[in-house]
């Protein structure tokens, strides 16, 4: 059972208190890029959509655009 003092990697329960300095410090460095990642994902389904929702606006003013100079 994992705790605070635990973590699973690849499947396998490690002790943080066994952990050195240095695996401490690589842990903190792939739970903050984790985090920085999925930060970027949610900004890019973010963009995304606004970008599309953009796209479509434009798109429907033109399409007024040239149904009035018919």
């Amino acid at each position: 059972m994992e705790d605070k003092n635990t973590i699973m990697i690849d499947e396998a329960e490690y002790s943080l208190e066994d952990f050195t300095d240095e695996q401490k410090t690589l842990l903190r460095h792939v739970q903050d890029l984790d985090a920085k990642l999925s930060n970027a994902r949610f900004n890019f389904d973010q963009l995304n959509v606004s970008r599309e929702a953009f796209a479509e606006k434009l798109a429907a003013s033109l399409e007024t655009k040239l149904e009035a100079a018919e």
